[in-house]
């Protein structure tokens, strides 16, 4: 009798949060020590921007890429690819000197750390039912607020004990150790899987057929991807949605620096805060969507009402941000509401891709639309500097404009959410 795991399904999307956990570490490095790395080589903020950027525009053509490497390769194989390579070159900033060598490195870690997210859509189209991918998609989600939570005062207390260069090589180690439990534990897919109980792989699968039968399992060109209206729906909605969540990530540190007078240790006692929120809407935006499909709903409601329920959070967190952050504290906790409504949104529209497509499209509809919505956050990058000399209040009011937006574009180009007929 061969060997069996319970619950097996649950152990591989662990593993994929215990990698988000470990991106978001790797990426969020910089913006906490920036402050001391400024200091000691001169730097400025437009050149921070620029190394934002640099990373940005890597992470939106590695969404892309990865997404088709991930169709070809599968996820067991293309997830090793792109954590040893994102955590070789979070270790690599450890040996940058200047503007160039540190951009060169934000490169190869934007474009390796993209193929976490089309990975992690495939790999949950693969290893669940239809009716958990959302919670499934939570919990990979959860993931990057986990790690935006560990991030500061790790980073921090790192920085204060080794110094910024030995920081980057011991947080880039984590990706590489990840690799072995990853490779035991996700040998193959659910049909194939040796540990499999027979009882989960009937209930994964029958799930997945649900409502399927006709789509043909191909991996389709992109052109063909995007001459469906529901696909743009995606693309759009993301465009205007992803920055709400990188102008925290990238610049909060920044902006606790500039309007506080925050060091290093102050901003990893307060960076943390607002991903409390966000860990908490990423596990409740995919438990409300299964708890809809549960009760009988279809699997349009079911992704609709979450993000327009998560949107008119975010909103009202982001006037807020405007009328009432006066003090540190109230701005964290603030900005605590406004991620948890983005995760609580974003957790079902990211799993859209997979109710839209079957296996070998899922990821590329994914990373493309990844590619867009980084898009949006380069343009957003550019501005920020330039619109918050005297306050940061312009880059609020135009993430929150973008709100209603991203939420319309899922209801006016995706009438109903089901799988396609190719």
């Amino acid at each position: 009798m061969s060997f069996k795991i319970k619950g097996l399904r649950w152990w591989v999307i662990g593993l994929i949060c215990l990698a988000t956990i470990i991106n978001y570490i790797d990426r969020s490095a910089l913006a906490v020590m920036w402050p001391g790395i400024q200091e000691e080589l001169g730097f400025s903020n437009y050149d921070y921007a620029i190394m934002l950027n640099v990373f940005m525009v890597a992470y939106a053509l590695g969404q892309s890429i990865s997404g088709r490497m991930f169709d070809k390769v599968g996820t067991r194989i293309g997830y090793v690819i792109s954590i040893v390579v994102w955590g070789a070159s979070t270790a690599l900033h450890g040996a940058a000197r200047g503007l160039l060598s540190f951009s060169f490195f934000r490169a190869t870690l934007g474009i390796s750390e993209a193929g976490n997210w089309p990975g992690a859509v495939k790999s949950n189209a693969e290893w669940f039912p239809i009716k958990e991918r959302a919670i499934a998609q939570g919990i990979f989600n959860s993931g990057a607020a986990m790690g935006s939570i560990i991030a500061p005062p790790l980073i921090a207390m790192l920085y204060l004990g080794f110094g910024w260069r030995i920081t980057f090589v011991l947080v880039g180690a984590l990706g590489i150790i990840w690799v072995v439990p990853w490779l035991i534990i996700n040998k193959t897919t659910p049909e194939k899987h040796p540990w499999l109980k027979q009882n989960e792989k009937d209930y994964i699968l029958a799930g997945q057929m649900q409502d399927e039968e006709e789509v043909e399992d191909v991996m389709l060109p992109l052109r063909k991807i995007l001459s469906y209206r529901e696909s743009w729906a995606v693309l759009v909605s993301r465009f205007f949605l992803e920055p709400i969540w990188w102008l925290f990530v990238g610049w909060m540190p920044l902006y606790l620096a500039d309007t506080y007078g925050f060091d290093v240790k102050e901003i990893g006692l307060f960076a943390w805060v607002p991903y409390v929120g966000a860990a908490i809407g990423s596990i409740s935006g995919g438990y409300y969507a299964g708890r809809l499909l549960s009760q009988g709903a279809n699997v349009d409601r079911a992704r609709k009402r979450p993000i327009t329920v998560g949107g008119i959070i975010m909103f009202l967190g982001l006037v807020a941000t405007i009328l009432l952050a006066d003090t540190p504290t109230k701005f964290v906790v603030i900005v605590a509401f406004v991620l948890f409504g983005f995760q609580f949104a974003i957790s079902n529209l990211q799993t859209i891709p997979s109710d839209l497509f079957r296996g070998k499209s899922v990821a590329s509809l994914a990373g493309f639309g990844g590619t867009v919505g980084v898009f949006s956050v380069i343009v957003m990058n550019f501005l920020v500097p330039v619109i918050t000399e005297e306050s940061y209040t312009p880059a609020f009011i135009i993430i929150a404009a973008f709100v209603p937006l991203g939420v319309l574009a899922i209801y006016y180009l995706c009438k109903e959410i089901k799988p396609l007929k190719i």
